[in-house]
């Protein structure tokens, strides 16, 4: 199958409030915002179904994650993902002088990654961060 573009929009989720609760480092937080709510009907284009991995790119990198059918109405060709590592590797940098990235209207592409794994945070980070140094950290 192949995938199909949306305009991925990212901010803060209700379950990511609840999971920071138990803590950043968390099962429960990682589970919360790992994901990305994708309308059914677009997931049923792509061939995949609630709580299956599905790939995001965009211009700016790709991730895999979880896909969740929203419990709330939905609109076809708009995916929502919370805000986290995991939507930063989509996300770009520039901040066109205003301080702060663009985190919503992303043109993105959504496909299925059923036989991917998503990277666990650790994994995440060093990938994000291999071959940059910090005298900060001692590296």
């Amino acid at each position: 199958m192949t995938g199909i573009q949306v305009i991925l929009l990212t901010g803060r989720s209700l379950g990511q409030g609840r999971a920071k609760e138990q803590g950043k480092l968390s099962e429960l937080y990682l589970q919360s915002v790992a994901c990305c709510e994708v309308d059914a009907e677009d997931l049923k284009a792509i061939g995949v179904t609630n709580g299956q991995n599905i790939r995001i790119t965009t211009e700016h990198g790709s991730v895999i994650v979880k896909a969740i059918v929203p419990t709330q109405t939905s609109l076809r060709g708009i995916a929502f993902m919370p805000y986290s590592l995991w939507a930063t590797q989509i996300s770009g940098s520039d901040t066109d002088g205003t301080g702060m990235p663009s985190y919503k209207g992303i043109p993105s592409v959504i496909e299925a990654a059923t036989q991917e794994r998503i990277l666990p945070l650790e994994e995440l980070v060093q990938k994000s961060f291999s071959g940059k140094t910090s005298k900060k950290w001692g590296k």
